[in-house]
């Protein structure tokens, strides 16, 4: 009798657990033995018969790649974007690639032209670059480059990466690493190399950067800066920021204020201590301001010898979320994700543990307040979320399968519907049409020649 009760209990735990199914159809579109990595970016071109990847070796192997291509969603028609000329083991690589929201553009990461063993690709010597399908294989530097003092307002010392285009088109935000900080380092032993995000502004002031000899030096068209100031050892207990990472633009316009004006801002992770000394990640967000060449109250934009370049003026950060009192608190590191939004700006999308210490989404308003909690799911969410391009909807991977999940706007959710069946290789990194009526994702697929990551897609049963 007690095993037979035990076995009534699981039933309807497993009930409980169970989610609708919504299979909508799925198919692969690449079949190449290489990867087509999509690395959670906006891959469909403007009019959706695109997507755009690029073909790294393995998932740290952007020193290593050399093209950027497309595939057609119709006759998996794969063609050539950006193809780097003379390539060596020390770069320059390309990678990261995401499409332009209504131009035939893409961005993405671009190491040094002259890459060699003494200044190959790396995190801080990169930089991004556009390119027009009207003219493949021809780059334009988008943020501009300025390593010899004197340095130069609206441009970087480093390397910036995970390049996203604003809704508009007009903007892109990106995350940073600041080479004369790394050389300090090395010099001092003491912790600078520290990561931030940043925005560039397509008609932002005349960016002029003295050119140099090695290649080092890289002029480009559009505005940069720094928006949230790091430290190295953020006092315990304080909103102090040692780390800004996992950066995502908030809403299509930005978020709604009391005052009902929309404000443009990107959301982010910030690494912080803990009155007790331990570090933890919360959800951050900072207003991005029109006026990005205006100077704050932290320091020059262009930064110094001994210092990061500085914020503008109106750039400013809150803390979301305060979880320093939960079970497990902070952001999940595993999987790695961005945080992300929802179209009209109310939400913002993470992960972290429940109290049983499974990974789920939760969701937090840009004004702050208490997150909630959007999963039950009784397995670990495997991937970022992906929110519709006009609807308040989100996909992510969970028990190897695409999931669907809509949201009021008071927060409630409904019951997860499964759309694609559970596979032995997880699906990931998922997006959105432009239309809202596919998302493709990466999956492994072994062949001959080893297991490569291919492009999917899912689509709606008409």
């Amino acid at each position: 009798m007690r095993d037979s009760s035990i076995c009534t209990l699981l039933f309807f735990i497993m009930i409980a657990c169970s989610t609708p199914d919504s299979y909508w159809t799925e198919r692969q579109l690449t079949e190449a033995p290489q990867n087509h990595e999509l690395d959670h970016n906006e891959n469909f071109s403007p009019d959706d018969a695109w997507i755009v990847y690029d073909t790294r070796p393995n998932p740290a192997g952007i020193q290593q790649n050399t093209k950027i291509e497309k595939v057609n969603i119709q006759n998996g028609e794969t063609k050539i974007l950006y193809e780097v000329s003379q390539p060596n083991s020390f770069g320059p690589g390309v990678g990261a690639v995401s499409y332009h929201p209504y131009l035939n553009q893409v961005v993405f990461i671009h190491g040094p032209e002259a890459a060699n063993e003494e200044r190959p690709y790396a995190g801080h010597r990169r930089t991004g670059v556009i390119v027009d399908e009207s003219e493949p294989g021809v780059p334009r530097w988008m943020d501009s480059r300025d390593i010899v003092p004197p340095f130069t307002s609206g441009a970087l010392r480093g390397g910036t990466h995970r390049h996203q285009w604003s809704a508009d088109g007009e903007w892109i935000g990106f995350t940073y690493n600041d080479a004369l900080m790394v050389a300090l380092e090395n010099e001092t032993g003491e912790k600078r190399d520290l990561r931030t995000v940043g925005v560039s502004k397509r008609m932002g002031p005349q960016v002029i950067v003295p050119s140099d000899s090695v290649g080092e030096q890289v002029q480009g068209t559009w505005f940069s800066v720094l928006l949230v100031p790091v430290v190295p050892n953020p006092r315990p207990g304080t909103d102090e920021i040692s780390k800004a990472y996992e950066d995502w633009w908030v809403g299509h316009s930005g978020y709604r204020k009391p005052d009902g004006m929309l404000q443009r801002a990107r959301a982010f992770m910030g690494d912080l201590i803990t009155p007790k000394g331990e570090q933890l990640t919360e959800v951050f967000i900072v207003d991005v301001p029109d006026s990005i060449h205006l100077v704050g109250d932290l320091g020059p934009l262009e930064g110094t010898a001994t210092q990061m370049p500085a914020p503008p003026k109106g750039a400013t950060v809150r803390r979301l979320t305060r979880t320093a009192d939960r079970k497990y608190p902070g952001i999940a590191s595993e999987p790695r994700h961005w945080l992300s939004s929802s179209a009209d700006g109310d939400w913002i999308s993470y992960l972290a543990k429940d109290d049983a210490g499974v990974v789920q989404v939760f969701l937090v308003s840009p004004m702050g307040g208490e997150p909630k909690q959007a999963t039950y799911h009784h397995v670990s969410v495997q991937s970022m979320v992906r929110w519709h391009p006009r609807e308040k909807v989100f996909t992510y991977v969970c028990d190897n399968s695409l999931f669907l999940l809509s949201v009021s706007s008071e927060g409630d959710v409904s019951d997860p519907t499964r759309l694609t069946k559970r596979s032995a290789e997880p699906p990931f990194a998922p997006c959105w049409s432009r239309d809202g009526q596919r998302i493709a994702f990466n999956r492994y697929v072994l062949s001959a020649r080893g297991a490569f990551i291919q492009v999917f897609l899912a689509e709606k049963l008409r």
